[in-house]
């Protein structure tokens, strides 16, 4: 297991998306590229692109979405879109860019290869 969002995690999490091959995914997510600021006292950076994450921004992205660890953490451990949905509403989560996109993922259905892929990353993510 590695600690959320530490280098030893974003390279497991690349090793996972190495070995996840093609996701099937339906067109709303697989051409979805999204920057995430990771604000706070260890700000961090990552993307989502073609339904893997990643390290660092990308350039391709049409929208960043800001959030502090705490907010992300709740959101991924509770896996309810209402408490992203009060937490932007609340102001911590912010939209930078095309804010209909990063809406997009709200009634996107993730494929069984992305679904797997990301249960793997909850399986080796220490909270």
């Amino acid at each position: 297991m590695a600690k959320f969002l530490s280098q030893a995690w974003f390279d497991s999490l690349q090793i996972l998306n190495s070995n996840a091959g093609e996701l099937h995914l339906p067109p709303s997510l697989a051409n979805l590229i999204i920057n995430v600021n990771i604000i706070g006292d260890d700000p961090k950076e990552l993307h989502l692109d073609a339904g893997k994450l990643g390290q660092y921004h990308t350039s391709h992205a049409i929208s960043t979405i800001n959030i502090d660890s705490d907010t992300l953490t709740q959101i991924i451990l509770d896996k309810d879109a209402n408490i992203a949905l009060e937490a932007f509403m609340m102001g911590k989560i912010r939209i930078d860019g095309n804010m209909s996109a990063v809406m997009a993922l709200q009634s996107a259905k993730p494929s069984p290869e992305q679904k797997a892929l990301y249960q793997k990353i909850l399986n080796m993510t220490e909270f």
